[in-house]
C-alpha cells in the first residue's frame, strides 16, 4: 500500500490528496457562495427587514394618528351635545320671556280696553242724565205753563203729568 493511503476495511483506501482537494474546493466554494449568494441574500433579507421595520412604523403611526383623531371626534360630539342643550335652555328661556312678555302686554291692553269702556260708559251716561234733565225741566215748564193757564184739580193735573210724560217719551 502507498503511504497516501490509508486502509479501511476491505480494501477502500483513504487518500489524503483527495481530501485536501475536496476541503479546498469546499472552501473556494464556500467564498464564492458568500461573495455571490450569501451576500445579495443577506442585502435582500436586510431590505426586508427593513422594510418590514418601516411598515411597523408607519401602521404604528397611523393607529396612534387614528387615536387622536377617534378622541378629538368625540370632544367634537361632547361639545356639539353641550352647544346643543345650551341652544334648546336658551330658546326655553326666550320662549318663557316672551311668553311672559306677552301676558302682560294683553293685560296691560285688556285693562287699557276696560278703563276706555268705563269711560266711554260713564260719559253716555252723563248725556243721558244731561238730556233727562233738560227734559225735565222741559216738561216742568210745560206744566208750569198750562197749570198757570188754568187752574186743575188734583186728578186734572195726575192726567195733565201723565199726558206730558207720554209725550216726552214719544217725542224721543
Amino acid at each position: 500500500m502507498t503511504t497516501n493511503s490509508f486502509v479501511l476495511g476491505s480494501g477502500a483506501g483513504f487518500n489524503t490528496g483527495d481530501v485536501f482537494f475536496q476541503l479546498i474546493m469546499f472552501i473556494i466554494l464556500l467564498a464564492l457562495l458568500k461573495k455571490f449568494a450569501w451576500g445579495p441574500l443577506m442585502g435582500i433579507m436586510q431590505q426586508r427587514a427593513d422594510f418590514i421595520e418601516s411598515e411597523i412604523k408607519e401602521a404604528e403611526k397611523s393607529r396612534t394618528e387614528a387615536n387622536q383623531l377617534l378622541e378629538q371626534a368625540r370632544n367634537d360630539v361632547k361639545a356639539a351635545r353641550a352647544e346643543a342643550q345650551n341652544t334648546i335652555e336658551n330658546a326655553k328661556k326666550l320662549a318663557e320671556e316672551q311668553k311672559s312678555d306677552i301676558l302682560a302686554a294683553t293685560r296691560a291692553e285688556s285693562a287699557r280696553l276696560k278703563e276706555t269702556a268705563k269711560l266711554e260708559i260713564a260719559q253716555e251716561r252723563d248725556k243721558a242724565m244731561d238730556a233727562l234733565r233738560e227734559q225735565v225741566a222741559s216738561l216742568s215748564v210745560m206744566i208750569a205753563s198750562k197749570v198757570i193757564e188754568k187752574e186743575l184739580s188734583a186728578a186734572d193735573q195726575e192726567k195733565m203729568i201723565n199726558d206730558y210724560i207720554k209725550e216726552a217719551g214719544e217725542g224721543r
